[in-house]
């Protein structure tokens, strides 16, 4: 898979480890930056590229890993789900499609970030689950809005 990255100055060194780890699973990965402390900016950038189909999923990192979902959640197509456990990362993909995760670098290890991103980039949504009418409750909001 493609993956773009990206995070705010506080996380720099948060993702300079995923990066390796990520393209030690075999995927291809995109560097979005991290000098902007705007870290909306970066959100923004990764959301709409993976929106928009040039990355196939995105990771982004802040400080709690809330902001930078909020951020992307505003670029239609993108689903940024905010994880802390390897549950919450495979299910991120598994029930509800996440295109992207967001983590926070000051309240997680980056040992288990790696955990999170491997859960996550392992599972593939299912689009006859049971969660599969849920999803498209979402996306069908989002295309009359």
């Amino acid at each position: 898979m493609r993956i773009a990255i990206g995070c705010d100055p506080n996380a720099t060194e948060f993702k300079a480890a995923l990066i390796p780890f990520i393209q030690g699973l075999g995927h291809e990965c995109t560097d979005f930056g991290s000098d902007d402390p705007i870290y909306a900016n970066v959100a923004i950038a990764v959301a709409e590229d993976v929106a928009a189909g040039k990355h196939d999923r995105g990771v982004l990192i802040c400080g709690t890993g809330i902001g930078v979902g909020i951020a992307a959640n505003k670029v239609k197509g993108a689903y940024a789900a905010t994880v802390c456990n390897v549950y919450q990362a495979q299910r991120a993909q598994l029930s509800n499609n996440a295109n992207i995760i967001t983590m926070g670098a000051q309240v997680t290890g980056i040992e288990l970030g790696k955990c999170l991103v491997e859960a996550y980039l392992g599972a593939q949504y299912d689009p006859k689950s049971r969660s599969a009418p849920k999803v498209e409750r979402i996306t069908a909001y989002e295309r009359n809005v």
